[in-house]
């Protein structure tokens, strides 16, 4: 099937965690650059690139951190990228090959709380930008930012795509400019520059979120390539994801970076974006937010679009179900409640441990993203009985014990080298004076057990019997139900 077709935006998106058919795939492939590089060009990813300056770490190995955080926390983001083309589903209701169709909740739930947790910090950040550039309650901005990305979600897919596309040509001049202005205006502390000044604990603990971040992204990225035709190629797929999200995301660490190194205790994320913009002219840091809320907003519609998809996929595992409008329309709006009630809720507290929640989702999902790399590149080699996925009692079973003990294993090890801020440092970082090498413990680990363990699957077994039912699967996606 070509892959030259015009995205169709026609009305609200009917389908969620069903299969999408071949006759409905559309879409370019280089509509993946501009979705990622948006997604990851927003203010909330500006506070990434605080770690380190705020840990006591100089400017150029922040900058370092950064860079080498986000090229190692991408590279797996983007390979998960790469299946939903191949498969036509979104990303987590693959787990239940690997996790099983009841045990797969273990990472759904996770997933979920990550959604209902970066959408409470969207959503705060944006009604702070527009208090401070539009004035109004904060609390009133929250809740007509969280509306406006419903109702984006609610009509799905494809205006999302565009949405993104319109957002990331506008990026590009308006924080170009502001760009330019930061690094040509702001003075920065004596010592920023100094390679010879380097501290191994900043450092990592600018790595590990950064890479951690990256990661968080991994739960997404199927979601928005699964109606692209099958005949893209991996290797594209995973460039234009990788390269997207990977631009956007340092730049946006970066410029974190550089205002807090020129702020220094005295950086507040909107107030210092609000300054640094003024100084380039006087206004333009009001243009900057202006700007920066409708980032976030798309942001916060993925975060709900995400978050309805983990939902239904949680409920089809204790009744089955028919994935309607209703269904899409029922759990966007009960996800928009719940992270409207977080951030209403929420305290200084909460925004100043953003960065602790950071970590905590990097150790939630480091176990995962090996266990279904594992499975999808390695041991199945991209090979799924697809209607088996939504059987209770299909090949995949209703518990896969490999691939929870393989997550469990492997976050297990992870444990000791831990270093969440003052709330937990394991035995191992404080051996490593609060270093957090977590990442290249878990990883590894949950990769390499899951593949011993999964080495008596009979892949061809499973690929004949994908193959006697992809007549079955193509008909009931036309009809709108589960296999």
């Amino acid at each position: 099937m070509s892959t030259s077709a015009e995205p169709r935006v026609s009305g609200l998106e009917v389908r969620s965690i069903d299969y999408v058919p071949l006759d409905e795939r559309h879409g370019k492939l280089w509509h993946l650059g501009p979705l990622w590089f948006m997604s990851n060009a927003q203010i909330a990813t500006l506070a990434v690139g605080l770690i380190s300056i705020t840990e006591g770490g100089n400017l150029i190995w922040s900058l370092l951190a950064i860079v080498a955080g986000t090229l190692i926390g991408t590279f797996f983001m983007a390979f998960h990228s790469a299946q939903g083309p191949q498969l036509g589903l979104p990303q987590m209701i693959q787990s239940r090959p690997q996790f099983g169709y009841v045990g797969a909740l273990l990472v759904w739930l996770f997933a979920y709380v990550q959604y209902a947790g970066f959408n409470v910090f969207n959503t705060i950040l944006a009604g702070q930008a527009l208090h401070t550039t539009l004035h109004g309650s904060v609390k009133l901005w929250v809740a007509v930012v969280t509306a406006i990305g419903l109702v984006v979600a609610l009509v799905g897919y494809d205006i999302i795509h565009k949405a993104e596309q319109v957002l990331t040509y506008t990026f590009l001049i308006i924080f170009g400019i502001f760009t330019v202005g930061v690094l040509v205006t702001l003075h920065y502390p004596a010592g920023s520059f100094d390679l010879s000044a380097f501290k191994v604990t900043p450092f990592l603990a600018q790595f590990g979120v950064v890479a951690g971040y990256q990661i968080s992204w991994a739960i997404y990225v199927s979601d928005y390539s699964r109606y692209l035709p099958p005949d893209v190629t991996v290797r594209k797929t995973f460039y234009w994801t990788y390269f997207g999200s990977a631009l956007g995301g340092i730049w946006l660490m970066v410029l974190g970076t550089l205002l807090a190194a020129w702020a220094g205790t005295h950086f507040d994320t909107i107030p210092s974006i609000n300054a640094a913009g003024d100084k380039i002219f006087d206004g333009f840091g009001a243009v900057v937010l202006l700007f920066s809320a409708l980032g976030l907003i798309s942001v916060t519609a993925l975060n709900m679009y995400g978050g309805s998809l983990t939902l239904i996929s949680a409920i089809d595992s204790f009744k089955r179900v028919r994935p309607t409008l209703g269904v899409r329309l029922l759990t966007l709006v009960l996800t928009a409640v719940l992270s409207l009630i977080g951030a209403l809720a929420a305290t200084s507290n909460f925004l100043a441990n953003f960065n602790n929640f950071l970590l905590l989702v990097l150790y939630l999902f480091i176990p995962w993203t090996a266990v279904n790399l594992m499975d999808y590149y390695v041991v199945r080699k991209g090979h799924y009985a697809i209607a088996e996925i939504f059987k209770p009692n299909g090949i995949y079973g209703r518990w896969g014990w490999q691939g929870i003990f393989s997550y469990l294993a492997g976050f297990a090890v992870m444990i000791p080298f831990f270093s969440v801020g003052t709330l937990f440092v394991g035995p191992a970082a404080k051996a490593l004076d609060g270093a957090d090498i977590s990442l290249f413990v878990g990883l590894p680990v949950s990769a390499l057990l899951y593949w011993w363990l999964t080495r008596s699957i009979d892949v061809e077994a499973e690929t004949r019997v994908a193959e006697a039912e992809a007549e079955m699967l193509e008909r009931a996606a036309h009809e709108h139900r589960e296999p």
